[in-house]
This record gives C-alpha cells, structure tokens and sequence, in this order.
C-alpha cells in the first residue's frame, strides 16, 4: 500500500472540483446537498467499477445494470465557495467546510453559532492508501478521545463500537454469538460518528468488497490515534454527512441508499415459522394442523414462513421443486391458509446443488457465476455439499429466477418471497460474474448478488400482483436492500445472551438504515428456550417490526406460541398486545418509508441533550413514543428504566401513572408484564380488540391520548389506508390529524381527516389516561373523558 501525499489543483466544473494526487491519480470531490459531500478516488484516473447499486438518492429503483458511479443525479446540488492555492483547497456550503491540506489530508469542518467548528480530519501521518500491485484500499482518520460509533448494520456486542474492530465479509453465520461473532450476514460499510461537542456525522463507504473497520482496537507507536477503513478492492468512494444529530445522519443515509419499502400490513403481525414442519414427511398435514392450532389457541396470525424443506429431496435443498410426497397439494395447502386469513411466504436460495433436476439446464444457459480459470460454473459448498450459485448480474438469470418465483410458488398461491441462504460464500475470488456485459470478479461485488436476487423477487411479484403492495424478506445483503425486503438478524442461538444483544444488533441495524427488522424469537439452534426464557423473549419480539418465531432445535423440539402450557396465556396476552398496537406499529412503518423515521430507535436517538441515554442499556424506543424495557435476565421481576429528559414526562402503558422525567424507577416486571412506557405529550392509536384473528380484523379504533401535566400544546399525524394496495398514492389513505392543548383545567382536543379512504371503523373513540381528571373537550365540545366522533 503506498500513501498518496502530494497533490495538485486541476480544475471544479459544476459541483465537482478535481485535483490531481502523486501525478498519476485524481482526486474528485462533489457536493451533493448542504451537508453531503463526496470523495472518490480514482487510481490511475480510471475506476475499478464504474457503477453502483447501493446509492438511490431520488428513491427511484435504479437500472439492473446499475446507476453511472459518477452520477450526480437526485441531488440538489447547492451552491458553495471554492478558495484554493498550491497549499490549500477550500469547499463549502452554508452547512459543511473541507479544507484539503499538504500532505494530502482532509479537514472537515461544521457551521454552528457564527463561525466554523472543527469536526473530523484525517490521520496526519498517512491517510489514503493504495495498493500498488494489487487492488486494495485504506482510508485512516483520526481517532478522537470520548467519541462515540454507532452503525455497521447487524454487528454484535454493545451499540457503541468504539475500540472494536469489524470486518464486511458475508458469512451464513449459524449459531452465532450475539455479543461478539464476526462477521455475520450483511455488508453495511456506514457508520456515524458522535463527537464530544455533541455533534454528529456519518461516513458512507460505496464498495461492495470485503472490508475491515477498526474503531480504536489497533494501535501503533507511529501514529496518533487512529481508526480505518480497508478493503481488498474496490474505490475509495465515501460520503461525509453531516447531522448535527444522529437520527439527522440515519435518515440522510437511508434516503441516500432509495428509503424503506412500505410493506402491506399484515406483514406487521405474528408470522409462524419452524424448520421442522417442512422437514417433517407429512410437511403439508404439520403447516395446515398450525392454523387450526393458532385458532384452538386463540393465538393472533397473518402469515407463515415455509423452510426450505419443502423443496427437499433426502435431506437436501433444491430451489423450486416441490417435493409432493411431502406436499402433496400445494395450492389446497395455500388455499387453506387464506381460508383463514393466513399468508405464506416460501423460502428460496440462489445455488443449485449438482444433482439438482434443473442443473444441467441452467449451466446450458450459462446462468452461473463462472469459474476464474474455466469456462464452467464456480462449484461452492452448499448444504453439505457442493453446487454453484446463481449470476444475477446476467439478464438471462433474472428472467430464470422471476419465472419461477411466479410458476413454481405465486401461481400455486404462496404471497411472498424469503430469500434466504443468499451470502454467497465463493472462496474462487476471481469468479466471473456477467456484469451486465462486462465481467466483473465475484469478490469485487459479492453483496450484489442478494441485492439483485431479492430485486429479482420483488419484480416477480410486482409483476404477477400489481396492485399488490410486495413483501419479502432477505438475510444478506447490502444498502438499498432497504428498498426491497424486510430483514432480521440471522440465525441467532437460544441463550439469554442472544435475547440481550439482538436489541443491540437490531438496534444498529436501524441505525444503519435498515428500519424494517426482528430477530428468530426464542431463538433458532441450540437447546430449546425454557419457558422464562421464551415469555420475555416474546414480550421483546413483538416490540419489533418483524415478529416471527422460528427455530431449528437441536433436540428436535418447535418453538411455537403454544409450546409450555404453563405460560400459554402469558404468551397469548404479549401477543394480543402488538395487535392491540397494530395501527401504531402500521403508522409507524409508514413514517418509516414517508419520512425516513427509524422504527426501532436508541433511546439517545430522540434525547441527545439528555448524557444518561448514552450508556449502553437495554431498552428502546418503538416508534416516537413507546419506551420499551424488555426483561432480559433470568428470574428478573422488577425492573429498574431510566426515563429520558424529555422535560413533558412518561406514563405508565398499563395503569397510566405518570412519572417525571430524567429519574431512573423501578417497576413491576413479573413474569406476564413487559414494562412499557409512554412519553406524555403524545396519542397512540390503538385497536381496542384483544381477541382478533389477525390484521384483517380492524374495524375499530382508539385514540388513547396521553396529556403533558401542565399548559403544553403538541400535534400529531396518524396515517392508515387499505393495507395491501397503491391506493394511497391516488387519495385512498386517512390521516387524522390531532392537536391537543392542555392547561390546569382541560384537556382540549382537535381532530380532523384527509384524504379519500373510509376505513371499517367510522368512528373513533377518544380518550384520556385512567389518572386524569381534567375536562375533555373535543372539537370544541365538552365530554367525558372518553368521546366517540365520526370520521
């Protein structure tokens, strides 16, 4: 690796300045909004891969063949001042400042209170490196004292990844240790950074090769502290954003990368799931016994999750085939689900073992990554064995793949795609790839691969429903896989451990700008989760976006809603509480893809002001208004919950007592409780239903309002519409908005609708906490203090 250290002024055409480095490269900086900058390097003048998937700034799905690399489009591109001599270049906007100094280091610099504050700048002893022989690259910055990183996707261990180092490298990571395995199933090369002068910014590294982050864990005699960026190849290609705060970074970088499917809503409730069932030889008698067993229950469900053993043959996997010995009719075993309300989403995998019935016809094709060193397919171990994955970077096999998705599962009724087992581990690091035309080696691009097989997915269904609003689900992947698929954490190992540190992983995730998330709830290998372990591991799921039990049990057992008797009811009353929260959950999934609004949120992210939410903690907020403190320790039956400065305060969800804030309190966590909070000074929209099937059953709703004790005044928007259609774009949604005023003697409600939808309710019932005693008066007209108004 040789630093590049001299540089010269070449010249700035429109938002783009250029400077040549060494004599041999160039150094391009574009300024992309008032607080995005961007720098690429480009060694030798010329890109190692001229295009990329992962950037979507118009939130448009970009071309197969992917979005020009140099591409300003979707950006507002502002104007800035320009200074520059032979020692110093000088780039800013109103918002952010680069200085590029001799020695080649960059500066960066925020605008607050009048003048220029000094925000990061590069490792002065050597910053960019390049490899000479080969193709990789390295970024080192300088390592400041008391700052805070957050971010790099699923990664295990606290929230804050300071003084720890990670590496990208797609991996099916089965059984993993939730607070220090790495590296796991994604490649998300962003994180943000928090400085001591409570300033924030994010760092965005566009290359899909298989990298490493050091965030303090290296240290060397001949250089202040550093951290850095590496990777085997690829551009150097990053963009700085600036916040000033954290939850300002994530969504800068979410809608950078093409923002958040909006998903139907039933995709929000309990999807079952289990290896074992379709591993099972009366498959289709198991999977049809588990609707009637939800019903017998009187367990709440919208959907299930078909493993992969319904494509088996023996005891491997084989994409799109349908093994009929143990599905013996597929579209009556769809039918029955829909029967009941039920979806099904089936799993699908992109590598064809060789003794798969369609192997020979896809190599015929050429619809594999092929070999470095031959003109066959690459041949990977897979399930025990070997075959060869496909290459969705070959029009040919996108065709193939959505095919089939719509012959072999949407056409015998299966609503969804799973894609699953999608990591492409190929140790051949000069596989080819098609490239759309130009090849292109598999190490260079080894997370596209998910990415344009879940596309793929989505197209398909698109296509054969589209009026239907897509739902899939994807375990790898990179960023822009945000625009496609909902995803999870992997398969996660039953142990308190992994319950503790998913919230953390999941956490990350959405800092990370992968909103729409959940983990295997009780766990997926291992020993099945006793029934403690199970309750709270269930209390904390159906907090989540996505709330799927699923397992592969080493002694054989499923872990189902029902599986210890003793705690069934227990398991039934978490679970009638994420229906009861449904239309909050469904708002909330709506802010997530209309205003880049994180679901799952850090409790620092709303409450930076507040130095107590910085420690690394347990709880999480749902949404902006649910403070959520899972139980995560054995034989834990009170617990002790910080309460964020939020100067309004909290409530009590169950009994409505309100609590100042910025105290730490104790409250009752026995084995049927989740602890759950509510910031004052907001509504919840509720279904007031505790035995409904599933989300089709919504033909009522509560406005539960949760008033400040003083005079405060505060607005809300709550968003619902069909739940499934593109209706909402041409007027077919509602949106109530709400304002409350409240001062020592009332509590004054305002409520009105847009839009052209009627939703089942006509009505909606208004109400106070149990604890308040001030007059309600709603639209103007005093009540009691529960009200019912048409809409």
């Amino acid at each position: 690796m040789k630093t590049l250290k001299h540089w010269q002024w070449d010249s700035a055409l429109g938002n783009e300045i250029i400077l040549r480095c060494d004599a041999k490269h160039t150094l391009h900086i574009f300024v992309l909004e008032p607080d995005i900058f961007r720098v690429l390097v480009k060694k030798n003048e010329s890109l190692r891969l001229d295009r990329t998937w992962t950037v979507s700034p118009a939130a448009d799905d970009i071309d197969w063949n992917g979005r020009e690399r140099t591409s300003v489009q979707g950006y507002s591109l502002p104007d800035y001042q320009l200074k520059h001599n032979d020692d110093v270049v000088e780039i800013a906007t109103d918002r952010l400042k680069l200085t590029i100094t001799q020695p080649l280091q960059l500066h960066w610099h925020y605008h607050a209170q009048g003048e220029w504050q000094p925000l990061a700048h590069d490792r002065k002893t050597g910053a960019i490196q390049l490899a000479t022989s080969s193709e990789g690259i390295a970024h080192f910055m300088h390592r400041g004292d008391n700052e805070h990183y957050f971010g790099l996707g699923e990664k295990t261990g606290n929230l804050n990844r300071e003084g720890r180092r990670f590496e990208m490298r797609n991996l099916d990571a089965m059984g993993y240790n939730a607070s220090s395995t790495d590296p796991l199933y994604k490649h998300i090369p962003f994180y943000i950074t928090r400085t001591p002068q409570n300033v924030s910014y994010g760092l965005f590294y566009d290359n899909l090769a298989s990298c490493w982050f050091d965030l303090g864990n290296e240290l060397d005699n001949y250089h202040i502290k550093y951290r850095s960026y590496r990777a085997e190849d690829g551009d150097l290609d990053f963009y700085f954003i600036l916040g000033p705060q954290v939850i300002d970074v994530t969504r800068s970088f979410v809608k950078l990368t093409g923002g958040t499917i909006f998903g139907p809503k039933w995709s929000l409730g309990y999807s079952g799931s289990t290896m074992r069932y379709t591993d099972e030889p009366n498959a289709q008698e198991l999977l049809e016994s588990f609707v009637d067993q939800c019903a017998a229950h009187q367990i709440p469900c919208d959907s299930f999750q078909l493993s992969s053993g319904y494509t088996s043959i023996g005891d491997k996997r084989y994409v799109f085939h349908w093994n009929h010995d143990k599905v013996p009719d597929p579209t009556a075993m769809s039918d029955y689900f829909h029967q009941h309300g039920l979806k099904l989403a089936a799993n699908i995998k992109p590598c064809l073992l060789h003794d798969h019935p369609m192997y020979q016809e896809v190599k015929q094709q050429g619809l594999f990554i092929q070999d470095s060193e031959s003109d066959t397919p690459e041949i990977s171990v897979f399930w025990d064995a070997e075959g060869s994955h496909l290459d969705f970077t070959n029009p040919k096999t996108i065709d193939w793949w959505k095919s089939n998705v719509t012959k072999q599962l949407l056409e015998y009724g299966i609503d969804a795609t799973w894609n699953d087992n999608n990591e492409y581990e190929i140790w051949d690091r000069e596989a080819r790839c098609y490239g759309f035309g130009n090849a292109i080696p598999v190490s260079l691009i080894r997370p596209l691969q998910p990415l344009l097989m879940m596309k793929a997915s989505y197209h398909a269904q698109r296509e054969f429903a589209p009026q239907l609003r897509p739902y899939l689900i994807s375990r790898s992947g990179c960023p822009g896989m945000n625009r496609y698929v909902q995803t999870w954490s992997g398969d996660n190992r039953t142990n308190w451990t992994s319950l503790k540190y998913n919230i953390k992983m999941g956490l990350g995730m959405s800092l990370s700008g992968l909103y729409n998330i959940g983990h295997d709830v009780g766990g997926f290998s291992g020993d099945k989760p006793d029934p403690e372990l199970f309750v709270r591991w269930v209390q904390n799921g159906v907090m989540h976006p996505r709330f799927t039990i699923h397992s592969w049990n080493d002694d054989g057992t499923v872990n189902e809603p029902w599986m210890y008797p003793e705690v069934t009811p227990i398991i039934r009353k978490a679970m009638a509480l994420r229906y009861q929260l449904m239309p909050y959950l469904y708002d909330a999934l709506w802010l997530a893809h209309h205003e880049h609004q994180p679901m799952l949120r850090p409790t620092f992210l709303d409450h930076e002001h507040d130095a107590n939410t910085w420690a690394e903690n347990d709880d999480f907020m749902l949404g902006q208004s649910l403070l959520v403190a899972s139980v995560v320790e054995p034989n834990q039956r009170q617990r002790d919950v910080y309460l964020p400065n939020n100067t309004v305060g909290w409530y009590d969800f169950y009994t409505h007592q309100w609590f100042s804030a910025g105290q730490t309190i104790t409250v009752p966590a026995a084995l049927e409780t989740l602890p759950l909070l509510v910031k004052a000074g907001c509504v919840l929209p509720l279904n007031p239903e505790t035995g409904v099937a599933n989300t089709r059953h919504d033909n009522q709703r509560v406005l539960l309002i949760f008033p400040a004790q003083g005079t405060h005044h505060f607005s809300q928007t709550i968003f619902d519409d069909d739940g499934e259609s593109y209706a909402y774009q041409n007027g077919q949604y509602a949106e109530l908005s709400v304002a409350v005023t409240t001062d020592a003697k009332s509590v004054q409600v305002s409520v009105s609708k847009a839009g052209d939808f009627q939703p089942d309710y006509d009505c909606i019932e208004i109400q106070l906490p149990m604890t308040e005693n001030r007059q309600l008066i709603v639209n103007g007209q005093p009540t009691e203090n529960h009200h019912h108004i048409s809409i």
